[in-house]
């Protein structure tokens, strides 16, 4: 499994400063949440992990903690809050396109596992105006794991959801990343769902991390369990700290 180590990144927008000397590491293996105000650098610093952004300065490493993958670089997979489907293809063909470059059975194979994995075997041959929103987000997700990535990270990709639908997900998610462990970044407003979901929630402020809180709490969670909710609310109150003493 791959950590990913961030060092000094630097990253600039006009009038903003979404990575300002950035360092970290994200644990292999784990489930890493990021919490901040909107506009602090989330997504520009998952952009940059992906692939899609360049940093200014600085630098990412993906490191095999294994040591079994030496040389390779990590298959990164990337969930967003839209599921962004394809409205012409079906279900099945949505997911094909993360592994369109495989031989046509082991990309046969390959989506009839991921299907069943998320539970959308019946729904295959469905198209994305058939779905609820919480089956096309579903079908998002599968598109993401559908390439088996070592490394998966999640933009909010609960948030657009009613709150039984979102729950119902989040405990999904939890199953598979314990059947088919990865490291995965989940970026999220929603401070609760940080908790319950991941391992270690890191603050980030104005591009650099401020704040990180261990979440020690077996998995599946929910928030009777001792120390949950009082976690939950002492995150909360660090924001709130910081807006009464800017």
């Amino acid at each position: 499994m791959f950590s990913v180590s961030c060092s000094h990144l630097v990253k600039h927008f006009a009038g903003v400063t979404p990575a300002r000397d950035l360092c970290f590491e994200f644990e292999a293996g784990a489930i890493t949440a990021i919490v901040g105000r909107s506009g602090c650098g989330k997504t520009t610093l998952l952009r940059m992990i992906a692939g899609l952004e360049a940093p200014e300065s600085g630098s990412i490493a993906f490191t095999d903690r294994a040591g079994g993958s030496r040389g390779r670089r990590p298959v990164i997979s990337m969930v967003f809050q839209e599921p962004r489907l394809f409205p012409w293809l079906t279900v099945r063909e949505n997911i094909a396109l993360a592994v369109r470059r495989k031989p046509a059975a082991e990309q046969r194979a390959l989506v009839d596992e991921t299907l069943e994995t998320v539970g959308l075997s019946a729904a295959a041959d469905k198209m994305p105006r058939e779905l609820s929103g919480g089956m096309a987000q579903r079908v998002g997700m599968a598109r993401a794991l559908c390439r088996h990535p070592d490394i998966l990270l999640l933009d909010e990709a609960f948030s657009a959801l009613d709150a039984l639908t979102r729950e119902k997900l989040r405990a999904e998610f939890i199953e598979i990343a314990s059947r088919r462990p990865m490291t995965t970044i989940l970026v999220t407003h929603d401070v609760l769902e940080a908790v319950l979901l991941s391992r270690t929630v890191c603050r980030l402020e104005e591009g650099a991390f401020t704040q990180t809180w261990q979440v020690p709490a077996p998995y599946p969670r929910r928030l009777g369990q001792p120390g949950l909710a009082r976690l939950a609310d002492s995150i909360l109150e660090a924001f709130f700290r910081t807006e009464e003493n800017p």
